[in-house]
């Protein structure tokens, strides 16, 4: 027997940062994405014993300014992309900007030189991987997920999408089905 399941990983994280915050009896504050206010003084110990336990499920803490500022465009990029039911009608520049309270020249400088790839390469990969998930999901057509990520047209997403994963959405989508009909056999 297998069972299928669907995550949400920033809820997971979330979940799993409550959980050893309040194990370690840490007074704290959830804030936006990836940012929790830790409401008093915590020995070096004690952040250690967090550390540790947080890595064994893939969370690290952020020490550094520029990386932490790396995490907040990712979030809020993954926050636009796949909390909103339909991407906003406004540049993502524009976006970024408003959200982050900085010049996007300055976001995607910073963004470029740390990571190795461009904003707006990291926002391909991400609505690529949503358009999987609503494929795997079976809830849109290829049309109506075109439209809720913003595509121009349905051959902007298949192209974007082929580039990405070698694939058009079509193919995917007959993978994923004729997966399924297997597994169900």
């Amino acid at each position: 027997m297998r069972l299928y399941f669907n995550s949400d990983g920033i809820v997971a994280s979330r979940v799993i940062l409550q959980e050893q915050l309040e194990q370690l009896n840490i007074n704290y504050k959830l804030l936006d994405f990836g940012e929790v206010e830790i409401k008093e003084v915590i020995s070096k110990e004690c952040l250690a014993t967090l550390q540790a336990a947080l890595n064994r499920y893939g969370i690290t803490l952020i020490d550094n300014q520029k990386n932490q500022l790396i995490q907040k465009i990712k979030d809020t990029i993954v926050e636009l992309v796949y909390e909103k039911d339909k991407l906003p009608l406004t540049t993502t520049s524009v976006y970024l900007a408003d959200k982050l309270n900085l010049s996007y020249g300055y976001l995607s400088n910073i963004f470029s030189e740390y990571t190795f790839t461009s904003i707006e390469n990291y926002i391909i990969i991400q609505k690529i991987e949503r358009a999987k998930k609503m494929i795997m999901e079976e809830e849109f057509n290829l049309t109506e997920i075109s439209y809720k990520l913003n595509y121009s047209s349905l051959a902007h997403l298949s192209s974007q999408f082929k580039k990405v994963t070698g694939l058009t959405p079509s193919v995917f989508k007959r993978i994923v089905n004729k997966r399924k009909s297997l597994t169900n056999q």
